[in-house]
This record gives C-alpha cells, structure tokens and sequence, in this order.
C-alpha cells in the first residue's frame, strides 16, 4: 500500500515517465545497471521497474538520511566498491537467480555528466555472465535531491524520465593480469553507460534544442560575447535570431540552402539559429577558399542568396569573392536593419516569450546545415547533416567531456570549419556553457591574452595555431584552462611538449572529419594515451579494410547517429548522395588508415591518398614529413608526391629551410628508425607552406606545383634533382 501510494505521489509530483521494453526484466539473474543522478534514484527506480531486486548501496552513500528513507521500501545491500568480500556477496545474489540492482559510478554526479565506473560492478557483471539491463534516470540531478547546485538551476519537482535499454552483457576479459582484466571489464561498463546517454537523447531540431537550453538555465543567463564585449543572453539572443528570422524570410525560399559569409560573432550564430528554425538550411561558406572556391561551394549546394555583412567584407578586404557571382543574390545584414518594420518588432517582442512559436515543423533528421569540406583533395563538396547528426555529436562530447556551465570556450576556429561550428558555438549554446567568439585564429600575440582577460577554460585549436598561441603567450595566460583539444591536423610532438613544460597544460589530440560532425574519437582526462588520437565517442562502430602494402591497420569506416546525410558535389548540382563505403548500410569511409589497439585508442598512420608507392612499396608522405621535422625543427615541411619513370611516384619534400641537405633527412631517418624510402630526394625550398583558411597544409596547391617541377624535369633522375 506504501509502494502504492509513494508511485503515486511521485507521478504527480514529478511528473515521472519510463520509457522502453520493461519486459526485459522479466527472466531471474538480472543485474540492472543505472547512472546516478540523486538522492531520489533508488526510490525511483524500486517504485516504477516491475521486478523485486536488491539495490547494491555504497556505504558512505547510507550516510544520508533522504536515501535511508527512500531504500527502507525495497531490499538492500550495503558495500564499499573497492572492497572485494562485499563484490563477493553480489555475485552470490546474482547466482542464486536473484535480480539486483548497481550504481557503477558508486555516488551522485557532481558535474552532471557520467562519474568514474568502479571496477567491481564491472567484474561482477562479467563474472556472472548475468544479463545486464541499462536504465537511465534523466532529470532528478536538477532537484534539491541531487548535487549541482551551483553548477545548474535547480526545481523543486522536475520532469524526470527513466530509459529502459535492451539487454546487454560484459564477457570476461582474457589475458593479462587480474588488474588488467578488471580495468577491461570497467572500461567495458562505461561503454555501456555510455551508449545509453547517447541513444536516450532528445530528439530535437536545432531550434527546439536552443530553446530547451534556454528553458533550463532562463532567459537572463548570460551566454556568449565576442569582440564587441557585450554579453548576450539566451533571451537577447533568441531576439536577434527572431528578427533575423522575419527579415531573412523576405529574401529566401522554404527548403533553400542560404549561403552564410560571415564571421566568428554572435550574430552569425543568431544567424544561423534564424535561418534553421524558418526551414531554410544554413549553406556555410569558407570565404578563404577564393572566388573559385565560394562558386564550386554554392553550385553543389544550389545557393541562389549569400547574406553577409558589409563591415565585414570591408574589414576582410573580401570584395573580389563577391563579384560576377553567377545567378547568386547578396544580401548585407545592414540593409536589412532598414526593412524592420513596426509589425516585426511586434513579432520579435512576442517570439522572445514565446520562441518555439518562432520554428516552422520539422522532422530531427531534416537537412539542418551544409558544411564544405576544404577542397585538399579537389573540388570542395558540400556535407550535408541533419537536426540530429549535429545533436547526437553534441551528446557525445558531452558524455565523455565533464564541461559544465562554469566553463567558457574560446572559439577562433572558423564556423564555416565543423569543428568551430559543432564543439565551439554549438555546443556551449546547447550545454549552457559560455562561449568567446573572436574573428579569426591567426592573432597569435592577441588570441592568449584574450583567454586569459575572458577567462577562458576551454580551448580548440590545430595544432599549428597552438604552436603559435604558445609562442607568444605569457606562462600565466593558460593559467585557466582546463581543456585544449586539438584536431585537424596531427599534433605535432614539440607542440605537445611546449604546452605541458610551459604551461602545464595536457593537450587533449582528437580526430574528426566533417562527414561525421566532426569529432570522432578524441582524448580525455578519463581515457588518455599519449600517441594516439583517443577511442572512438560511443554509440559509434568501425571496421578496418585492409590496404594492400600497409601491414598494420587499415581504412577506417564508421557508422553512428552523428555520420551526415550525404554530400552535394559541384557534378551534380543539389544531388544528395548518400555516404561513401564500400557496402553502404550507413558506414562511411574516411580514407584514413588507422591502428586501434586492444584497449580501442586509435592511431592515426595516415590517408590512403597521402600515401606514395616507391618501388612497389608503400611510402607514408607523412613519414617523410616526421623525418624533416627531427632533422629541421625550427622550420615548416610538407611533403608531396610526382610521377617518377624510374619508381613510378618521387615523395617531394617543400621546406622552409634554404640549408636542408638529404644527408640530414637520412641520419634523422636512421635515428627515428624509419625505411630509406621515406627520405625526399627532391628537396624544394619555399618562403611559406601554403595553408587553406582552416589552418591546414594546401596540398592540392602542392601537389600542383610537385607535378609542375616534375614535368619540366621528367628526364633527370632522381639523385640529379636532389643534387
């Protein structure tokens, strides 16, 4: 009758809902698993799930009177995770046909994203071979019962949910020490927490994400600033977007692709918010990419309107991408100021208390945004991602990152790159955490005493921006940071080392390609090693093809929630293909050849096209690049390749260095054990590497000039060039 009346109370009072097949409780030796978010869990969970089970309970969790309370209606047992008399007792339970109950985590979340998994719960699952049911309790943290006050505005009585997720199960790990086996079986349960945060997601548009973020911390939270130093709420954000939602509508088609030429400021961001909850799909424009570039880009995608804005076409000097554009209309953000009128700021006025008025109907696995991707290898395609590819990469980062709202992103990285878009504007609006916008990376001496007068503690970055920021920054200026993730580009070992000896701090190396996002695998405090480029976000899967003349590893394809819908190429203009792989079925194959270890870290060797054959044999252009960097460290490499008659393909090594000899790449090649194939014969200096606008190497203008060189020369051999 307790039970009763307590389940009742409970439904009105927090308006409790549980979702998923409950009758995967029903056969004995069940171990359920669940994170912790409150006080309230347990009671929760021996109220709504349909079988009896023993709830395992930390000893210092009985401490607390509310959970004494909330257990005395169900059967417990009281253990310390790291004791391993009281595992014992578990798995008795467990093997007498018993369904019991465990908290992995072992206490309450106090960043309000998955704590450290205990071994124990892990071996004990493994051990038992029992069937493992995960339920995710989603919305006590934000009660007085849980511990984020301070971190997250908290309710009296919030809406909590609990996810019911198929049955899984954890195989004892074979091989290795006890410990070893142990961590394994951990990391496995992690695995699993994780995975459920991710498929138990909300199913949202961008707009309805926006604006749940804004329900939750309130209209006058402040958000996000950029160079002009005014902070903006989400509530004086959701205006800018209203109104730019009225006035843009006048100039643009429902189900249209909208180019957007702008910069790294909150108005691009109001932008881009306006454009998505109209039904227009926001077409991201890398204005460093040349005329040719911004035509290409626009002719796969079918943009017929760029909106832009005259101070900055004016301050970039960007005048010439905007002439004789073919078909396309411009529109400046300044002349629409002028076409407000009395009725849309009566509008704006009404959509600022009502703002999911503001969104027309559409589906999470609508065309939400096209990226292009930076042309290295060609034209640039256009990479199409849905309401819910972009959300669900958000999750993961979420899951496996502990950011919360006392954090602050420095975002110099360019929206129109996917990873500025996704992890550095996206992200913190979605997360409730605070978010800097500044133009453009390239500000090396002012970029780090911005981060330090902004207080800033989150930093992306490529690796070649961070070498520079670290150049001229000040030891004091890093002083609060606590995460710097670098992608795009390999990071480079001095790098590495400059930022943990100078500054103290960890990089963080991660990988990601747009088509997924972008983030794919990266490093984090809880799953780090050095040389790698970390696991892979859950909820993903891969698989390696074999390369014929690489031996270890292989091309690395993906399938998850954040992989997009499919590309637009300048062939076939607004033709939406579908993922590129070899059987299709939602993988997608990102032309680089990884390694991954027994623990699932991933090391990148390189891409399939960044590879020359010498000889018959298999050369990495990015060896040849490591080789220059040990024997010239104070100076930029980048390596291509040519025809060669002799070996069929030459490497070509372009230096910054006037004195670099081959002698110096050979004995740097033989310290750093690397074949003598890998060593440039024909050696070219240059004033500069060419870089694209994302930082990284142009190697399509590299390869232009590597097969240039190699036409005028076509009969002199090889030893002759490097002479």
């Amino acid at each position: 009758m307790i039970k009763i009346v307590l389940r009742l109370l409970m439904r009105i009072l927090f308006r409790v809902e549980v979702q998923g097949d409950q009758s995967v409780f029903g056969p004995p030796k069940t171990l359920i698993v669940a994170n912790h978010e409150s006080f309230l869990d347990g009671l929760l969970l021996g109220l709504f799930l349909p079988v009896r089970a023993t709830f395992v309970v930390h000893t210092q969790i009985l401490r607390s009177r509310w959970v004494r309370l909330a257990l005395s209606q169900v059967p417990y047992l009281a253990v310390d995770a790291s004791c391993p008399l009281g595992m014992k007792e578990v798995i008795r339970l467990l093997e007498a046909g018993e369904n019991v109950v465990i908290f992995p985590e072992g206490r309450l979340t106090d960043t309000g994203s998955l704590m450290k998994v205990y071994e124990g719960a892990a071996f004990v699952a493994a051990k038992t071979a029992a069937r493992i049911v995960p339920v995710r309790i989603q919305g006590a943290s934000r009660s007085y019962f849980g511990r984020l006050a301070g971190l997250f505005p908290l309710q009296v009585f919030p809406k909590i949910q609990l996810f019911v997720r198929p049955v899984t199960e954890i195989a004892m790990p074979i091989g290795g020490s006890a410990k070893d086996r142990h961590r394994r079986a951990a990391e496995a349960m992690r695995g699993i927490l994780l995975e459920m945060l991710i498929h138990t997601r909300p199913q949202n548009t961008l707009w309805q994400a926006f604006n749940d973020a804004r329900s939750i911390f309130g209209r006058h939270f402040r958000l996000a600033e950029d160079i002009n130093l005014e902070e903006e709420t989400y509530g004086t954000l959701t205006r800018k977007a209203a109104a730019l939602a009225r006035l843009t509508d006048r100039h643009t088609q429902k189900g249209s692709k909208v180019g957007v030429m702008m910069p790294n400021a909150v108005a691009t961001i109001a932008l881009i918010l306006a454009l998505s909850a109209r039904q227009r799909i926001p077409a991201l424009l890398n204005f460093t990419a040349g005329q040719d570039g911004i035509i290409s880009a626009c002719t796969a995608a079918q943009v017929k309107v760029i909106i832009t804005s005259r101070a900055f076409i004016d301050k970039g000097q960007l005048h010439e991408l905007l002439q004789n554009l073919p078909d396309i209309q411009v529109v400046y953000l300044e002349d629409l100021k002028h076409e407000l009128t009395l009725q849309d700021k009566l509008a704006v006025l009404f959509y600022s208390f009502f703002p999911s008025a503001l969104a027309l109907p559409q589906s999470p696995w609508d065309p939400a945004v096209v990226l292009f991707t930076s042309g290295s290898e060609g034209k640039p395609k256009g990479v199409v991602h849905s309401h819910d590819s972009l959300l669900a990469n958000i999750a993961q980062i979420k899951a496996v990152g502990d950011f919360t709202p006392h954090d602050k992103f420095m975002v110099a990285l360019p929206l129109f790159h996917s990873f500025g878009l996704t992890a550095g504007a996206l992200f913190p609006l979605m997360t409730g955490c605070k978010v800097f916008f500044y133009p453009t990376p390239l500000h090396y001496r002012l970029i780090p005493e911005l981060i330090y007068d902004r207080n800033c503690t989150v930093l992306f970055g490529t690796s070649t921006f961070l070498d520079n920021y670290g150049k001229y920054a000040h030891p004091y200026d890093f002083g609060r940071l606590r995460y710097v993730v670098a992608g795009a580009e390999k990071l480079a070992e001095d790098v590495r080392k400059t930022w943990i000896e100078r500054f103290g701090v960890r990089i963080l190396e991660g990988y990601g390609v747009t088509e997924c996002a972008p983030v794919v695998a990266v490093n984090v405090p809880m799953a780090y090693q050095s040389g790698t480029v970390g696991k892979l976000l859950p909820a993903m899967q891969y698989r390696l093809l074999p390369v014929p003349g690489i031996e270890q590893g292989g091309i690395l394809e993906v399938r998850g929630p954040n992989v997009m819908l499919g590309y637009l190429r300048y062939e076939r203009p607004g033709v939406l293909e579908a993922p590129e792989a070899e059987s299709g079925l939602g993988w997608y194959s990102t032309g680089d050849v990884v390694d991954v270890d027994a623990d699932g870290f991933l090391r990148i060797i390189g891409r399939v096209k960044r590879f020359a054959k010498l000889a018959g044999e298999m050369v990495s252009l990015e060896v040849a690049e490591k080789i220059a960097v040990a024997s010239s460290p104070d100076y930029a490499h980048a390596a291509s390749s040519r025809m060669d008659v002799q070996k069929g393909e030459a490497i070509v090594l372009f230096t910054t260095d006037p004195n670099l000899k081959r002698d110096a790449l050979s004995t740097a090649a033989k310290e750093l054990g690397q074949i003598e194939l890998a060593v440039a014969r024909d050696i070219r200096y240059v004033e500069a590497i060419p870089l694209l606008g994302t930082g990284k190497t142009d190697y399509v203008t590299l390869k232009k000039m590597a097969a240039q060189r190699g036409a005028e020369s076509a009969a002199v051999t090889e030893t002759e060039v490097a002479d």
